[in-house]
């Protein structure tokens, strides 16, 4: 096992855009499901599980840093208790700017963080009201001041584009502002409208106005432009890094390897076997309490799904998928097995071997997902 992703749920607010696990923080039982967490890693070690060969932790949510400091400080014990954080080559948590506070990176930093993935999604004000946000764009630059007083130099922020009523200048403004702060790492994603999202109902309601495909695929460009202007790699589609700043744990899942997915509705991937826990808070508590893993489904993978997600995500990033590797993870060749598929592809130029390797064209990165759709049964 490579990875380790810890879901925290609670939020203070809900984003528009938001789909994952979480609830609002008022009134939840916070202190007993931090404990839980000490419970499910107590309950996997005595599987046999080991947590000795990590090399990254991630706390994700919701949002980790709606924390009080104490509970942060207590979240941070348990996982202290479990894993050896000195040995890992990252330990991420996932940070609202508002949110963060210098109390409370000290407390990370001190529990072992050494990485922040902080949620900025943009630099215009008007734009975080309507998205939901809660911080405003001078919050972004304050907790990065305080980040590096606190002792952090792995900072990335996400920025998001194709947001409703999002200007070509809007997005410039904000790549501008986000390079500005100087930091190694910073991800760009397009707006997803998601199902049971406050964007969804308003979508479904003809009441959420989009940039439309021509617009977001220019931010698109307007993004790789600038990170390459700025001297970040695009190492994946929607990331961009200086060289060694790239981020381990999200790697180990495009390079399909093992993790554990611990809390409420995380996922993870052990021995051969997908697997998801259960969602809502308190049935995950009461499972953890009765003395059982609070397994919602787990699912084994068989040879053909392994390698098909082996292509999709491998193909995300920007080294793409190597032929000998996959040939001495499967046993089989990848021509033996994707050799009509890669013929396609290359005569669409979509995708170009160079090398041993396979990888997406400046035209396949546009048309990804219509890429990854080739390797699915």
């Amino acid at each position: 096992m490579r990875g380790m992703y810890i879901h925290i749920p609670f939020c203070h607010q809900i984003c528009h855009y938001c789909d994952f696990n979480k609830v609002f923080f008022k009134n939840q039982p916070v202190d007993q499901y931090i404990e839980s967490i000490g419970k499910e890693l107590s309950l996997m070690k005595a599987e046999g599980i080991s947590f000795d060969s990590l090399e990254t932790v991630f706390l994700g949510g919701g949002t980790p840093t709606s924390l009080s400091e104490a509970q942060l400080d207590r979240l941070l014990s348990i996982i202290n208790d479990y894993v050896d954080v000195t040995t890992l080559k990252e330990f991420s948590t996932e940070a609202n700017p508002d949110e963060l506070t210098y109390g409370k990176l000290v407390v990370l930093k001190a529990g072992g963080v050494n990485r922040l993935s902080i949620g900025v999604q943009s630099f215009d004000a008007d734009l975080l009201t309507k998205i939901g946000r809660t911080h405003s764009p001078g919050d972004a630059a304050r907790v990065v001041g305080d980040a590096r007083k606190a002792g952090f130099e792995n900072i990335s922020i996400d920025l998001i584009y194709g947001l409703p009523e999002q200007t070509r200048e809007q997005w410039q403004d904000t790549l501008i502002k986000a390079t500005e702060l100087e930091l190694p790492h910073y991800s760009g994603y397009s707006l997803i409208v998601e199902p049971k999202t406050v964007f969804y109902n308003l979508m479904n309601k003809g009441k959420l106005p989009l940039p439309g495909e021509d617009m977001e695929a220019e931010m698109f460009q307007m993004l790789m432009d600038h990170m390459e202007k700025e001297g970040r790699n695009r190492y994946e589609i929607s990331n961009f890094a200086f060289p060694g700043h790239e981020s381990i744990h999200n790697l180990i899942y495009w390079e399909n390897d093992t993790y554990a997915g611990i809390g409420a509705g995380a996922h993870g991937y052990l021995s051969g076997t997908r697997y998801s826990n259960i969602g809502p808070i308190t049935r995950y508590m009461e499972k953890v309490e009765q003395g059982e893993r609070p397994l919602q489904q787990s699912h084994i993978v068989t040879a053909i799904e392994a390698m098909e997600e082996e292509m999709f995500l491998g193909l995300r990033v920007a080294g793409g998928v190597s032929a000998s590797i996959f040939q001495e993870k499967f046993g089989r060749s990848l021509d033996e097995v994707y050799g009509k598929t890669f013929e396609t592809l290359i005569g669409n130029g979509l995708v170009e071997k160079s090398g041993d390797k396979f990888k997406l064209t400046k035209i396949g990165v546009f048309r990804g997902n219509e890429v990854f759709q080739q390797f699915l049964n």
